[in-house]
């Protein structure tokens, strides 16, 4: 994790070659390690929580204790952080394409939009302005979705409504 995703997405893209599964798998394992970490202190944190605490007490199994409370009260951090890596992810494809490293010019990316458009920058800066927009729109609405799944999912969100 010390090294840049990016940096890793390319040296791989630069192994492997420049397809859709290669920069699919590229992004894929360079952020996987950051959400394990993100869920792995999620339950952790949970772990301390006096309802756990007390159904250890009360002989709850693991299998339980894991099912009725820490797998539903982490499900919503999981959740966002899942929503919120996709929307990084469109983002290092459109960035990767737009250097010239990611998905082939055949195949129709933003990235690829937007490094097509920026010879014409100054006589159609709508080739690059469009491509950035509609980027832009789908990290947020994604982002967006993800946080409304946490207000939905979330029991904690529940309690103060």
């Amino acid at each position: 994790m010390a090294i840049p995703t990016i940096l890793v997405a390319i040296g791989l893209i630069a192994v492997f070659g420049a397809n859709l599964w290669t920069v699919i798998v590229a992004i894929s394992s360079a952020e996987l390690p950051r959400l394990v970490r993100v869920v792995r202190a999620s339950v952790l944190s949970l772990r301390e929580q006096p309802y756990v605490e007390f159904a250890q007490a009360i002989g709850a199994s693991r299998t339980r204790i894991i099912w009725h409370h820490l797998l539903p009260n982490s499900v919503a951090p999981i959740i966002v952080q899942i929503t919120y890596k996709i929307g990084i992810a469109i983002l290092f494809e459109a960035g990767l394409s737009f250097l010239g490293v990611g998905l082939p010019p055949s195949i129709p990316s933003w990235g690829n939009m937007m490094a097509e458009g920026r010879a014409l920058w100054l006589a159609k800066p709508y080739l690059v302005m469009f491509p950035a927009l509609f980027l832009s729109i789908t990290i947020l609405s994604i982002n967006m979705i993800g946080d409304g799944l946490r207000d939905l999912l979330d029991p904690r969100m529940k309690e103060r409504s």
